[in-house]
């Protein structure tokens, strides 16, 4: 069987889960192109700035909780077998009042339910003693994982160099455009894609003709999109349903004794108060804000200082402090000082929302035959297009992106449904015919 290449566009966990998925078949070649990597801070790069957690917070029967089920088992394997990957065990405790509302308390509903849909998938599920409430109305407690961005997103890219992956830096204007840069080893020279709009700022192409000859003999046949918010302006994407829900937080060196999270908070409708404890010493990450529409890449002075008091009132365990609990836990009080607390950065990032949910699903850009993907569709893993022989001059596209706040604890389920996909598109190629 002829090999199949791959590029891979986007580096941040879904590009980066997806490339490594597809690494373990042996007749995929994969080269991932991506404008920033591993180890970049940027507004434009969504994955450094997450917590990470797993808190599913998908509704019970869907998609989304299916694939939130099936990325459980592997982020439990790492944290019980490679501490170097960043992924450690950390009890999550929830909490609620019934006055929380907007899209906050909306969005987070699932795991403060005692039934919620993961019950039986995470360890140690459990609703809070009324002596754990914090002066919440009720709350959940399970075992879940803290992900360390700065380690975990390096050890997906070791684990995909180990897999012969390669990567590249380059930017792109069209999706289309990263067929020709395909890499069959790191040390390829890249060349420029016909209309010289795809830019590697590390090396210089080449201008001979066997050189472009060579390039057009290796161009992708299967492009992967994972490039999050990007895809709202990247052309032969375009999808208008993306939109960024900003989130702020302050990363501290103090220690939290458990994974705390609220419903919301009496500060507006776009904040609540969380705090997580990374593994090998990455710090404890306290949050937040979901600011839908905000593409704003400065740090709110003001809104840091509610989200450290909040955090310092929930948890004063953080600064050495006490909580003390009242009549059935409804009227304690936490004692600590926010000066206690130890700021190692704030930081900024951009969830890439999309409304219709997660855009999975294949696409034929360009030629013959061309699909009617237009950015519209509600990423149900489905084909677009009828497979049908006759597609020439264009590349599939599977896409991968519109994730929101929850791209780590889907990842592997989202990859799971790309290598299907691309499964799919390989049949096609071969005359097959696939139903969307």
């Amino acid at each position: 069987m002829a090999e199949t290449r791959i590029v891979v566009v986007g580096a941040g966990v879904s590009g980066l889960t997806s490339a490594l998925l597809l690494s373990k078949h042996p007749r995929y070649k994969i080269t991932v192109v991506a404008k920033h990597m591993p180890g970049d801070y940027d507004i434009e790069y969504a994955s450094p700035w997450a917590g990470a957690n797993y808190e599913p917070v998908s509704k019970a029967n869907t998609i989304d909780a299916e694939r939130d089920k099936n990325t459980w088992p592997e982020l439990k394997r790492l944290a019980a077998e490679h501490p170097e990957s960043g992924v450690h065990f950390q009890e999550a405790r929830n909490f609620a009042n019934p006055s929380d509302s907007g899209p906050i308390a909306s969005a987070w509903s699932e795991p403060l339910k005692a039934d919620a849909w993961f019950k039986d998938v995470v360890p140690n599920f459990r609703p809070l003693k009324p002596t754990e409430l914090r002066a919440h109305a009720s709350g959940t407690s399970f075992t879940s994982v803290c992900i360390n961005t700065s380690l975990y997103l390096p050890y997906l890219v070791s684990q995909c160099l180990s897999a012969g992956v390669i990567f590249r830096r380059a930017i792109l204007t069209h999706i289309s455009d990263a067929s020709s840069l395909f890499s069959s080893s790191p040390t390829n020279v890249p060349v420029l894609t016909p209309s010289g709009t795809a830019i590697d700022p590390i090396t210089t192409p080449p201008s001979s003709s066997s050189a472009a000859a060579a390039a057009e003999e290796a161009k992708a046949d299967i492009i992967i999109n994972a490039t999050g918010l990007s895809s709202l302006k990247l052309g032969g994407v375009q999808d208008s349903s993306l939109y960024p829900a900003r989130g702020q937080t302050v990363i501290v060196r103090n220690t939290s004794p458990f994974m705390a999270c609220t419903s919301g908070t009496s500060d507006g409708d776009e904040e609540r108060c969380y705090a997580m404890t990374r593994a090998a010493g990455g710090g404890t990450v306290l949050g937040g804000s979901f600011q839908p529409g905000n593409w704003s890449a400065e740090v709110d002075g003001e809104l840091a200082g509610r989200i450290m008091a909040r955090a310092v009132e929930l948890v004063p365990e953080l600064v050495g402090g006490t909580w003390t609990e009242g009549k059935e836990g409804k009227e304690g009080k936490g004692k600590g000082d926010v000066g206690g607390l130890s700021v190692i950065r704030h930081g900024v990032g951009l969830r890439p929302c999309r409304r219709g949910g997660v855009r999975i699903e294949r696409e034929f850009i360009g030629g013959e035959g061309e699909g009617d993907g237009d950015g519209k569709g509600e990423g149900r893993g489905k084909g677009e297009g009828d497979g049908k022989e006759g597609k020439e001059g264009g590349v599939w596209v599977v896409h991968n992106y519109g994730h929101g706040g929850y791209g780590y604890q889907s990842s592997y389920g989202c990859a799971m449904e790309v290598v299907r996909l691309v499964g799919e598109c390989v049949e096609v190629a071969k005359g097959a015919v696939i139903g969307g």
